[in-house]
């Protein structure tokens, strides 16, 4: 019995997630009441039928019991019993959501005569606080389109083994650093690409860019010592439980050296049986 549980910010892709999951198999609800959420595990843990060993469940701040502090603890109770229950977290930078609603036209759904867009994102954050710090995965979209968040769902929550899911993530800091990581490696010490004019337009995925890093100072010490971090710290993680680990390679614009280390720790990862989902932020999906 699995029960995920999408919260987050209104604009932030929780019907795209919640649709994901519904394509993939599991029986979809979308804004359930708080109060009800014990009522439907105390169902699906007595005699569930097969439609609904995977269940996925959209909670946010529409919630008309206004209870959403009371979220995490329910899932502890439910996880007591021996419930596999997940929360995955959407959210999104202020701007990006003010420019959502604007393209679409959208009403925020806390949005009313006493409170203007950015009061009621404000209340919004407020509200789903405690949810968000109980959160099992946290996925900004703010640098993500549709068909990534789609991906991200995909892979992180439809896992067919039992193994903690690694997110390897490349990025630049002039991007700003992505807020939904668990560490944060910076490769800025290293020789830039950037500066050699016929490497400038390629990436960390071509091969001229990885031969120019390959023998460039410092770089296989850098590649050599992340992965035995990986090696040494990973075990430990599984350990206490963790179902996700998202780990942020940064440079400073996210096309080259970021990339190129993100790549290889994928491989090593790869070398060790540990499956990993390597992803560029910002490079073209």
């Amino acid at each position: 019995m699995k029960l995920v549980i999408i919260t987050g910010l209104s604009g932030s892709g929780k019907s795209v997630a919640l649709n994901t999951l519904e394509d993939l198999g599991y029986y979809a609800i979308d804004n359930l009441p708080v109060f009800l959420l014990r009522e439907l595990a105390n169902c699906l843990l007595r005699d569930p039928p097969p439609a609904l060993e995977r269940t996925a469940v959209g909670i946010d701040a529409r919630n008309v019991s206004g209870n959403l502090g009371e979220l995490p603890g329910l899932v502890k109770d439910m996880r007591a019993q021996g419930m596999d229950c997940q929360i995955l977290f959407l959210d999104a930078r202020d701007e990006t959501l003010i420019k959502r609603f604007s393209e679409t036209r959208r009403k925020h759904p806390l949005a009313d005569r006493e409170h203007s867009l950015e009061e009621a994102m404000g209340l919004e954050r407020r509200m789903l606080e405690p949810v968000l710090s109980n959160a099992d995965l946290h996925i900004d979209t703010t640098h993500t389109n549709v068909h990534q968040l789609r991906d991200q769902v995909r892979t992180r929550l439809d896992q067919s083994g039992d193994g903690m899911s690694i997110l390897l993530m490349s990025f630049g800091f002039k991007h700003g650093v992505p807020p939904d990581v668990d560490f944060v490696f910076d490769v800025r010490c290293l020789p830039n690409p950037h500066w050699q004019p016929d490497l400038r337009p390629l990436t960390g995925r071509d091969e001229p860019v990885a031969r120019f890093l390959e023998t460039s100072p410092g770089v296989q010490d850098m590649v050599s010592d992340l992965a035995g971090f990986l090696d040494r710290w990973i075990p430990a993680f599984e350990a206490d439980a963790r179902s996700y680990l998202t780990i942020g390679i940064g440079c400073t614009g996210g096309q080259h050296r970021s990339v190129y280390i993100t790549e290889q720790l994928g491989k090593h990862l790869a070398g060790r049986n540990r499956a990993s989902l390597v992803r560029h932020r910002e490079l073209p999906a």
